[in-house]
């Protein structure tokens, strides 16, 4: 009996190590603005004109809240669209953050994300540091998913959009 006992404990634990769902991704980009913390907030404030710097981007349409519940939606270069909705918003402090309202993965290969945008003041009065963070889930998130769909293709996606988001605003504000 105790044998038995034994070897259904094994076979339980083996069997919780096969399956595992996805887990968390998480993706962090950052650059310094030669532009003042203030005149960085005004342009990226406005939630849904993200196309006005994001090279990924065709067109963005937001429904004018900058506020929780605020909504936009991007249309990639492909034609495909996501639909994003403000979770949080501080005049104040100069961030937002947002989450993925409708997914669409042949636009963008994750099934869920939030992100944090954060303006913050550099070194010097006339520099900022905005700051991208993100947590986001692969596209597919079965045990077994297509390369198109996995981890790595959702990690690689979110730090080239992030970094293309960043490369893009600050090619928008300096001179």
């Amino acid at each position: 009996m105790r044998n038995m006992i034994l070897m259904i404990g094994l076979l339980l634990a083996s069997m919780s190590t096969l399956a595992h769902g996805p887990t968390p991704q998480k993706a962090k980009e950052s650059i310094i603005i030669n532009v003042a913390p203030d005149k960085v907030w005004d342009l990226v404030k406005r939630f849904g004109d993200i196309a006005a710097w994001h090279p990924d981007l065709s067109k963005s349409e937001g429904d004018g809240l900058s506020q929780s519940g605020g909504k936009r939606t991007l249309t990639f270069q492909n034609g495909q669209t996501l639909v994003e909705e403000l979770d949080y918003f501080s005049e104040q402090d100069r961030e937002y953050n947002y989450r993925l309202k409708s997914e669409n993965t042949q636009a963008f290969p994750a099934s869920s994300y939030t992100v944090e945008l954060k303006v913050a003041a550099g070194e010097q009065a006339s520099q900022s540091v905005v700051t991208l963070k993100s947590r986001f889930y692969r596209g597919d998130t079965g045990n077994s998913p297509a390369d198109s769909l996995n981890d790595e293709a959702a990690v690689k996606a979110m730090n080239r959009f992030l970094t293309n988001e960043l490369t893009g605003l600050k090619s928008k504000l300096e001179p």
